[in-house]
């Protein structure tokens, strides 16, 4: 038995795009770098989220790391953001196409911009209170992605964000993260949207 790897359907995908962050970032000219595409998933991506978010995750967000159905984060989508005067200098509330979501600091040298967060997506609380996190070069956030979050406009300098959008096909294949629908898919290259299907091996072998 084989996990073949699927992105969703151009017209499920469209479902809730208003809502979506990747629609936000596109709409912001982000992301500046897809680092898959520089050759960083092999040998720093994927032994990253493997073999030290994997575990951390688990035990901070079981359910969303599929932990409670024996399922785990096992795929991934890693970019560079950047924020500067002038040019994109905030990011307004949203949610992630992810299960979790680790923000890491690069620097340079800023003013402003702290991140804040709201409750889960699907929360009522009557509570339209922020939590805000003063980000610093050199730390990292981890989070659930479906906890609303956005980023206050950045006053000076420059500042650049190691993006991990972290995927559990067990959590995410019975419900499409961005529309709650029983997704769509179709056939990706490498991680896709992070939804498997499992599919037979036959041996030719007679």
């Amino acid at each position: 038995m084989k996990a073949s790897t699927f992105s969703r359907s151009s017209t499920n995908a469209s479902a809730n795009d208003s809502s979506t962050s990747w629609n936000t970032l596109r709409r912001h000219r982000w992301p500046k770098v897809l680092l898959d595409e520089l050759g960083f998933d092999d040998h720093f991506l994927t032994p990253l989220r493997e073999t030290y978010l994997q575990p951390l995750a688990a035990t901070l967000f079981p359910a969303w790391t599929g932990a409670t159905d024996g399922g785990q984060l096992d795929s991934h989508k890693g970019f560079v953001v950047a924020y500067e005067p002038g040019k994109d200098v905030d990011l307004s509330y949203h949610y992630d196409n992810a299960e979790v979501t680790l923000n890491v600091c690069l620097g340079k040298q800023f003013t402003g911009g702290q991140l804040y967060f709201g409750p889960m997506r699907r929360e009522r609380t009557g509570d339209d209170r922020f939590r805000a996190y003063e980000h610093r070069p050199g730390w990292a956030v981890l989070h659930r992605g479906q906890q609303m979050h956005g980023a206050m406009p950045i006053d000076d300098g420059v500042r650049y964000n190691l993006i991990l959008w972290m995927r559990s096909s067990a959590v995410r294949n019975r419900a499409c993260p961005m529309c709650d629908e029983t997704p769509s898919l179709e056939p990706a290259a490498g991680f896709g949207d992070g939804f498997t299907e499992a599919t037979m091996q036959l041996c030719s072998q007679q």
